[in-house]
């Protein structure tokens, strides 16, 4: 049987993905297996082991998919779900049939990591977007506090604008089918990075999403149940 691994992105959390889940399962009807990862640090995950950095990150999702039972799975990654499947496809070739991105942020510089990170500030969060912050709050409560999961992401996004994982010698050495999926409304990534990424990839191709914005909640599900239906046929 077909799995699909769903990943989520910063801040994000297994749970939060759920329903993409349940939107998937139905969709397969019993003919694909539907699981979610959770970084550690993020929702119901302590950081148990390892350090919260994205190499670290690339190693829980390979032991994760080589404890899957058949062919390779497809990958649907949401933000920085996709940029870790992307970094571990292009470390181990061919360990998915298939990558779905959203979201996923390929162009990185010191100065873009330092700018998203300065906003990634406790403080200012639960004064700024209280309710945000009690989203937050509520979704990583297992994770060690939504405050340090906070912090501990914006470090993380300063380290990989100093030196950015997902290299260009990666993205040439993966020769699966990739969809690289990326919304018109989305302040966070590019057209114009997404599709540079996608033209690196031997089989892979970009598709703008119209009026789609960066946020997960905000992205109708079927779209995302319609980015995934080429590789489940």
């Amino acid at each position: 049987m077909q799995t699909v691994l769903v990943s989520h992105g910063a801040l994000g959390s297994a749970e939060q993905k759920q329903p993409i889940v349940e939107a998937l399962r139905a969709f397969g009807d019993g003919r694909i297996r539907v699981e979610a990862l959770e970084f550690p640090g993020h929702g119901r995950t302590p950081l148990a082991d390892g350090a919260f950095r994205l190499p670290h990150f690339v190693d829980v999702m390979a032991s994760a998919v080589s404890a899957l039972v058949g062919p390779p799975p497809i990958l649907f990654g949401y933000s920085m779900g996709g940029y870790v499947g992307l970094s571990l496809e292009g470390r181990s070739p061919n360990t998915f049939s298939g990558i779905v991105t959203l979201g996923t942020k390929f162009e990185w510089t010191v100065e873009g990591a330092e700018r998203d990170a300065a906003r990634l500030d406790p403080v200012v969060l639960q004064v700024k977007v209280p309710k945000f912050a009690a989203l937050l709050a509520a979704r990583h409560e297992h994770a060690g506090g939504w405050e340090t999961v906070v912090v501990r992401t914006a470090a993380l996004l300063r380290e990989n604008g100093s030196a950015p994982m997902l290299t260009v010698e990666a993205l040439e050495r993966i020769g699966i089918p990739v969809f690289v999926g990326v919304g018109t409304k989305d302040d966070t990534v590019s057209v114009a990075e997404s599709q540079a990424a996608a033209d690196m990839m031997l089989r892979a191709r970009c598709e703008t999403l119209d009026d789609v914005p960066h946020p997960i909640e905000r992205v109708p599900m079927q779209r995302i149940v319609d980015m995934l239906r080429p590789m489940l046929a």
